[in-house]
């Protein structure tokens, strides 16, 4: 299983729809709205970096009102 913490920046007055939106897409588990230079926190998980990285192409880049998104694969060292 792979995680990561995607960072998405927002329009104005977007970051709580956003956020609610992506917490009921499949594999995230978590979604808050957040204060500093990004404006929502996701943490999600898939089988593998490719599932992940078509999740966030295919769906969550896709989300209305979404301007960037930053994704951070966690890793175990």
């Amino acid at each position: 299983m792979v995680q990561a913490y995607i960072l998405i920046q927002t329009e104005v007055g977007k970051s709580s729809a956003v956020a609610d939106v992506i917490a009921k897409l499949p594999g995230v588990i978590q979604s808050e709205d957040v204060t500093g230079p990004y404006d929502v926190i996701v943490r999600a998980q898939a089988e593998t970096i490719d599932e992940l990285g078509r999740m966030v192409v295919a769906k969550v880049q896709q989300v209305d009102g979404i301007t960037r998104t930053l994704t951070c694969p966690v890793v175990h060292l």
